[in-house]
């Protein structure tokens, strides 16, 4: 058992003993990014956990807002887009009260993203940096094996997938899925046509992660 209480586990706790389905959310942020982008990723996402990982997580996700105190309400918040991100101070202050209680971020790069959101981290952790987690991380060897890392889904720039973290004393508290595109493989196959193969890789990757943030400080 954890030192204390994370946000996950007392989520978790409080949706068990209340017969709640759990909820997770899309980050919504300021700069002009599209937030809102890959629409039907997440509640695809959600449906393969609930079949394959027997969780009982609510069908759609919630928006909630980066400066909202409401983010406190979700054990896991997932951020994509293509351009621009903007934390306000207070914005940055909240996010990084959110993962430093127990909280966890996973930022999807829907290509575009990586040079804004890299600037934005910083205000909210300036002394931490981004690192390649190793291919023995257990986010990577949950219900599904990946034994090469993060998949590769769709491609742009000709980089390899890279699964990038933050760690906050001792403990993963934001995921960053880099040059893989995880978000467009949840996406209803007839949007991207995506061979089933690649997107049962990507959902399997996207329930490994929410395994991982439901179990690992449980």
């Amino acid at each position: 058992m954890s030192k204390y209480l994370t946000i996950a586990f007392a989520i978790l706790f409080t949706a068990f003993a209340e017969g709640q389905s759990l909820r997770i959310a899309k980050l919504k942020y300021d700069g002009g990014g599209d937030w809102y982008s890959n629409k039907t990723a997440l509640p695809n996402l959600i449906n393969y956990c609930n079949r394959y990982l027997g969780t009982s997580i609510a069908r759609e996700e919630d928006i909630v807002d980066v400066g909202s105190p409401d983010l406190f309400l979700y054990p896991y918040v997932y951020m994509t887009g293509h351009g621009n991100v903007v934390f306000t101070s207070q914005q940055a202050s909240n996010l990084r009260n959110y993962l430093t209680s127990g909280g966890f971020l996973h930022i999807d790069d829907n290509y575009g993203l990586d040079t804004y959101v890299r600037l934005e981290m910083k205000k909210v952790f300036p002394n931490l940096e981004f690192v390649e987690l190793p291919f023995d991380h257990p986010i990577y060897h949950q219900k599904f094996d990946f034994k090469d890392g993060l998949p590769k889904i769709h491609e742009h720039d000709g980089k390899p997938a890279q699964g990038l973290g933050l760690i906050y004393e001792g403990r993963l508290i934001c995921y960053y899925s880099y040059e893989s595109d995880l978000g467009n493989g949840w996406e209803d196959q007839i949007i991207y046509n995506d061979p089933e193969e690649v997107r049962q890789k990507a959902l399997r990757m996207g329930a490994n992660i929410i395994s991982y943030v439901f179990s690992s400080e449980l």
